[in-house]
Formats: structure tokens, sequence, C-alpha cells
């Protein structure tokens, strides 16, 4: 029986897998995937699903030739007069929510956008435990202990005190026979990665620009915990200065000022300088704006900046240019003359919430 149940739910579990792949796309578009985070676990309503349910109605009339009645007669309780509905005893479709683990939405995300696996760099700073047995001790617990040791310490006992009959070779270990094993903590160094956003927050970035880059940074934050043991995130926002701020600000600072793309990225510089070696971390850094710099002369500065400081540094760096009706798109054109040919710049223009699923595909299809 408990068998049964176990491949019921595990079929169970291969069809929500299989309607979440399906309408991962609209998930994705929508956010509807990101309202509770909880442990490592994100809850996903599917309305397509339908659990049976037993319907039970009420005893306030008779039931199937009981009671007084005529041709016609409405069977349980009606609408009230005057339109007013009061309390129902009928049943509603209800949306089924199912949980999954960050690891498995990773894999679906993996699945349905054909992204190739992450071959990480670095494996000083972040370290996993694992317990080796490497030893043999006179002391330890008996649910460690060594028999085939034990044996021997035994039959050598008995042999050199004279103890021992081969016709009844019957060996009772003492306390000075027992062998127990031991173990020893090996240290494995893994591979850990920084996540540096940048964001610009001046008056053309609105609430809906902003809104696509918070479900769009999910999604990859989502992919890259899923290739490394230890994520480290910054933020920094700008306008015409830049500053770095926690996740909380970065998503819900209110636009205003100009805007000074340079000054975000010799930020990125300075942290990546003084806090994040290339050679033991994997880096990433993702810059969101609308593309209207406030002159050629800073695109080229930033350019400079990404040529000889950045680029040369990171696995990675993505920049998306979120579609506003104020801001003129120049500098996504810009990195294209200047950089379209280096394999760690990823470009990526987002005209919408619709947009964000061909994005993530631009950003992460490159496997760094």
């Amino acid at each position: 029986m408990i068998l049964r149940i176990d491949q019921d739910h595990n079929r169970f579990k291969q069809i929500v897998r299989g309607r979440i792949k399906k309408e991962l796309k609209k998930y994705i578009s929508s956010g509807e995937l990101i309202g509770r985070r909880g442990k490592d676990l994100i809850s996903i309503p599917l309305p397509q699903i339908n659990i049976p349910q037993f319907v039970y109605g009420h005893k306030q009339t008779g039931g199937v030739g009981q009671g007084e009645g005529a041709v016609g007669t409405v069977l349980g309780a009606g609408e009230a007069e005057g339109g007013q509905q009061g309390a129902g005893n009928q049943p509603a479709d209800h949306i089924l929510e199912v949980d999954i683990s960050l690891d498995e939405l990773a894999e679906m995300l993996g699945e349905e956008l054909e992204l190739p696996e992450i071959k990480p760099k670095g494996r000083k700073s972040i370290v996993s435990v694992k317990d080796r047995y490497t030893g043999i001790s006179q002391y330890g617990p008996e649910s460690l202990r060594h028999f085939k040791r034990t044996y021997k310490e035994t039959l050598k006992r008995s042999i050199s005190t004279g103890t021992y009959r081969p016709e009844s070779p019957i060996l009772i270990p003492i306390r000075q026979d027992k062998r127990y094993r031991t173990w020893k903590s090996a240290v494995t160094p893994q591979a850990n990665a920084a996540i540096l956003y940048m964001m610009d927050v001046s008056g053309s970035m609105g609430e809906e620009q902003k809104e696509i880059v918070r479900i769009e940074s999910f999604w990859i934050d989502t992919w890259l915990r899923h290739h490394y043991k230890g994520v480290e995130i910054r933020y920094i926002i700008h306008d015409a200065e830049a500053r770095e701020v926690d996740r909380e600000t970065f998503y819900h600072t209110r636009e205003s000022g100009g805007t000074v793309i340079s000054a975000a990225y010799k930020l990125c510089t300075k942290v990546i300088e003084t806090e994040y070696p290339s050679d033991d971390w994997n880096i990433y850094c993702l810059h969101f704006s609308d593309g209207d710099n406030w002159s050629q002369g800073d695109t080229e500065e930033c350019v400079s900046l990404l040529k000889a400081q950045i680029l040369p540094r990171v696995n990675l760096f993505c920049y998306g240019q979120v579609e506003s009706p104020y801001g003129t798109g120049q500098f996504l054109v810009d990195l294209k003359e200047a950089l379209a040919d280096d394999e760690r710049l990823a470009l990526s223009k987002i005209e919408s919430k619709d947009g964000i699923y061909q994005s993530i595909k631009d950003f992460l299809g490159r496997g760094r």
C-alpha cells in the first residue's frame, strides 16, 4: 500500500513539473512564481490542476422520496429575496499551490531555455567539510568498531598467552583487543561567485522598469546559486552619482536625477579590485538602464572602463536595456559598436515583461 502511494505521489510530482515547464514562460513574464520564498522554496499556483474532492449537501430538506414536494420544487437553499446572497453551500474552483526547491526551479529553467552548464573558476574562499575514515584507534564508540581488526587482536593475544585452542577456536575479545575506525575532516574548496547588480534610478526609470529588473534578477540568482556553493550579492544604484545599497533599497528607491553611467562602473571596479580577486571568484556584473546617458563623452569613459578594468576580471558582464518612454536607448547601440566581439559581454533589449524570457537566455546562454 505504501509503495502504491509513493508511486502515485511521484506521478503527481511529474505532472506538476510538466505543467510548470509548460507554463514557465508565462510565470517568468508575470513574476507569479516569486510571491513567497520561504526556506528555499517557491510557491507556484497551478490553476490548471483540480484536486478531486467529495461534496456533501446539507440535511435541511428531505432526500429522494422523502417529505412533501411537487414537480419543479427547488431543492436546497436558494437566492434570498432582493438579490442578496448570503453564506453559500456550493463548491468553488480552488487553486492548488505546490512548493518546489530552488534547485528544481533552476533545472527547469535550464531545460526550458537550453542553458549550458557553467564551468566555475576559483576554488579558494568557500569550503565544504567532509569526514573520511582514515585510521584505527583503541578507543571509540561501539558503532565504529572495526570487527576484522578486533578479531585479529583477539587472536594474537590468545596465541601469545597460550589460551588459543585449535580444536575449539572460541575467541572472546576483551577491552584491550577492541579497535575502532577513526576519521579526519577533509576541507574541500568550493567554487564561489559574486554578483554585482547595478541599476539606473534616474528620472526615466519608473516602477514598471524596476519590476522587470526585480523579476529578471530573481531568475539569474536562481541559476547562479544552482552552480555555486557560495554566492555573494552586492547592489549599486546610480543617477548622476553611484552608491552601494542593500537589496530593499535597490528595488524601491524612488527615481530622480540625471544619468552618469560611468559613476556606477567606477564603483563596480573598486568593489571588484578590493574584495573579489578574479583568481578566486567567479564575478558576474549586471547593469540595467534605459540607455539614456548624459553625454557621449561619459559613454566613451564607460567603454574604456569595461575594456581595461571590468571585462578582464569577470566571467560575464550583462547589460540589459529596459524600454522606457523617456530614454533614448543610445547606450546599447554604443556598446554594440565598441564591444560586440567580446564574449564576456552580453547585451539584451527588454521592451516589456514579455522580453524577460529572451533576455535571460541572452545573458545565461553563454555558459560562462
